[in-house]
Order: structure tokens, then C-alpha cells, then sequence
């Protein structure tokens, strides 16, 4: 199995879903141990989702914008587990004013939440986790990504969060490396999920994989993604850091055009 014994930290499940939910029960099922995070109102449904997994997780309380929830989340996985040998980052938000066509008339208030949370917030990961998985001699971290090299209608900020996290993806390579730590970033197709669901004009983004995607694009499923997530958490990525692993059926090579 591809992470037996491995202890993993799982963040961003919210139903059974979702891409993370996916991303941890494949990695039950390839052998690791896992603890789930949420926080506020989510964590009941997490803890829900976390009923329905092959194995019950553990939910631990944590707002990543919050340095006291961080510690205390490395505090009990010190005592759990001494190590951990890789996470999966897969938290994301933006204010409503910052999404929909909205990009001219977004307070900066508004666009620095959506930094925060949906990139700054990878490093606050990275950063906590550290210790724990040099103690376990290194590891992995992924994050969740959508492409951003061009511009995107209804994404608006939180398309320029998603281009800061790709470049936190390439620094956290660059200074973790060292300690024989891996930093990649799963770029997906738009999947509907709660989180994609609440941006508006999602179904946009839907349209276009349909049309132009090389390989049928299911939005409706998201194991493909959980299984290059589970891929990149491996020992069988052993030099792979920094980089950016498209999950998209393609869509990415193309520059315009349709499957048919």
C-alpha cells in the first residue's frame, strides 16, 4: 500500500464530497492514519463526514487564521503520534464582494481575507507542521490549486489567491527541501463540491471543461484528484517538489478549441 504507516493531517473536509474527503478515505484504504481539522459551525459536519470514511478520524479544532488553534493542533499531534509524515492543505475562502465579476469594486479588506486564508494559510500549515515531519526524517505537503495563469470569469480575487498559493507552494519547496520535506500543489478541474457551488457563475466554469477538455471532464467526480493528492503524500515522489500536477482531463495544453 502506498502509505502504510504513514500519519497524515487532512484538512478541508466538510461532507463526504468533497475533494479532501475523498483524498483521506483513498488514504485509509493505502494505509495511513489520519486526523481530519475543522472548526466553528463546519465541525459537526465534519465530524459527520468523518463517520463515513473506512475508518472513524479524529476532527481536531483548527482556524488556520488563528495561531492558538495551530498550536494547539501541534500540541495534541505531538502527543499523539511524535511525527507526522505529510498534510494535505485544502482551505480556501473568499468574501462574496470578491468573486462574481466583482473584481474592480473589491475592498481591500476583502481581498486580503481571501489571501489569508487561501494562501498565506499554507505556510501557517507548512510552518506548524515542520518540526513534526523533520522528527519523522521528512514528508509531504499538498495543497489544492486551480490554475491561474490566465484570468478566469466570476473568479476575481480569489484567482489572484490562487496564484499567490502557487508561488507559497514554490518558496515552501525552496526552504523545507532541506529537511527532505515535499511541497507540490494538485491543480483540478472545477468539481462541484459545497465550496465550488458557492461561487457564482460556477456552472461557467463547468461549461468550458465540458467543451474543451481532451478528456471527458466529470465534475461530479472528484477521485482523480484524490488519487494524485494520495500519489504526491507518497514515498513514490521521493524527488518531486514545487511543482504544480495538473488534474484537469487536459484542459490546461489546450489554447482554444473543443474535444469534438
Amino acid at each position: 500500500m502506498l502509505l502504510e504507516g504513514k500519519k497524515l493531517v487532512i484538512t478541508g473536509v466538510v461532507t463526504d464530497g468533497s475533494i479532501a474527503w475523498h483524498a483521506a478515505r483513498l488514504a485509509q484504504e493505502q494505509g495511513a492514519e489520519i486526523v481530519l481539522t475543522s472548526f466553528g459551525r463546519g465541525m459537526r459536519l465534519t465530524e459527520r463526514a468523518a463517520k463515513r470514511l473506512p475508518e472513524l478520524a479524529d476532527v481536531l479544532e483548527l482556524d488556520i487564521n488563528d495561531r492558538s488553534h495551530m498550536d494547539a493542533v501541534v500540541a495534541d499531534l505531538e502527543k499523539r503520534w511524535g511525527v507526522v509524515d505529510g498534510a494535505l492543505h485544502a482551505i480556501a475562502f473568499a468574501p462574496q464582494d470578491a468573486l462574481g465579476g466583482n473584481f474592480l469594486n473589491t475592498p481591500v479588506e476583502s481581498a486580503i481575507t481571501a489571501f489569508q486564508t487561501s494562501a498565506f494559510s499554507y505556510k501557517t500549515l507548512a510552518a506548524g507542521l515542520a518540526p513534526l515531519m523533520r522528527a519523522a526524517g521528512g514528508g509531504a505537503l499538498v495543497t489544492l490549486d486551480f490554475d491561474n495563469t490566465q484570468a478566469w470569469p466570476i473568479y476575481d480575487w480569489m484567482g489572484v489567491a490562487k496564484s499567490a498559493l502557487q508561488s507559497v507552494n514554490r518558496y515552501l519547496a525552496r526552504d523545507l527541501g532541506v529537511d527532505k520535506i515535499r511541497v507540490n500543489a494538485v491543480s483540478a478541474g472545477p468539481l462541484s463540491t459545497i465550496a465550488a457551488k458557492s461561487i457564482p457563475g460556477f456552472q461557467t466554469l463547468e461549461k468550458a471543461w465540458l467543451e474543451r477538455s481532451p478528456i471527458k471532464w466529470d465534475s461530479a467526480d472528484p477521485t482523480p484528484v484524490a488519487q494524485m493528492v494520495v500519489l504526491l503524500l507518497s514515498d513514490w515522489t521521493a524527488m518531486t517538489t514545487g511543482e504544480v500536477v495538473h488534474v484537469d482531463g487536459g484542459f490546461h495544453a489546450l489554447a482554444a478549441g473543443s474535444r469534438e
